[in-house]
């Protein structure tokens, strides 16, 4: 899988974080980021197969590409300093980035120095995921904190990340709801932490499936909200 030079070449990319840079080094990228990124992606999968069967990733559409989009960014650096993959339902829509509003909730695993991390859930969904999940939670609170109360889920993970939470409640919810805390939330994520030794070690896809099924609650819930299924097999 990865190694402490996959780290390396990326430290060094933030700080030539230019076009002539990484073209010289686009094959060593390649070998030290992009292969073992596909081989993990395609273990993952395998494992998902049989733990979340409705959620799968292949390395042409779980990947997210290097380059930035510098579009609409003071920063015009061109390429990112990590790499990702996102894993998602596979009744949605397929790809990464944007196009994962369309895909209902999934599973992240990032790579990047002294910043690595495995996250789940749905983040900043467009306006019509946002009124289904609050709709659900209006009527189902209790399973959207069942699915965040496991004791091993809570250690790992804490809550959902308040990120993005609204000072009053959205209408036409009132603050005295049984749900009012929740339906302030309009992104809907955990994330733990990886250290580098992780990453680099022999036991990275073990520690990042372990965590994907910690977050498998909390993606169902959303996924339910949303109306895509649960599988119980591919």
């Amino acid at each position: 899988m990865f190694t402490p030079a996959a780290l390396t070449f990326l430290r060094q990319l933030k700080r030539n974080n230019r076009r002539e840079w990484f073209v010289e080094r686009k094959p060593q990228f390649d070998s030290l980021l992009m292969a073992p990124l596909r081989e993990l992606v395609e273990e993952l999968d395998v494992r998902l197969a049989t733990t979340v069967p409705e959620i799968g990733g292949s390395p042409k559409s779980s990947i997210f590409r290097i380059y930035r989009d510098v579009r609409f960014s003071k920063d015009k650096s061109p390429y990112k300093t990590h790499v990702a993959c996102w894993f998602a339902h596979l009744d949605g829509a397929p790809g990464v980035g944007s196009e994962t509003h369309g895909a209902g909730a999934g599973f992240y695993f990032h790579l990047e120095p002294g910043a690595s991390l495995v996250a789940g859930g749905l983040w900043m969904p467009p306006r019509p995921a946002l009124h289904a999940i609050r709709e659900r939670m209006a009527e189902d609170h209790r399973g959207l904190e069942r699915a965040l109360g496991a004791p091993a889920f809570r250690r790992r993970f804490g809550s959902l990340s308040e990120e993005r939470v609204l000072k009053r409640v959205p209408r036409p919810w009132t603050a005295d709801h049984p749900a009012a805390d929740w339906l302030r939330f309009a992104s809907y994520t955990v994330s733990a932490p990886l250290t580098d030794a992780q990453v680099t070690g022999s036991r990275l896809a073990d520690q990042v499936a372990k965590d994907f099924l910690l977050i498998r609650p909390l993606v169902r819930w959303l996924n339910g909200a949303l109306g895509f299924r649960e599988r119980l097999r591919r």
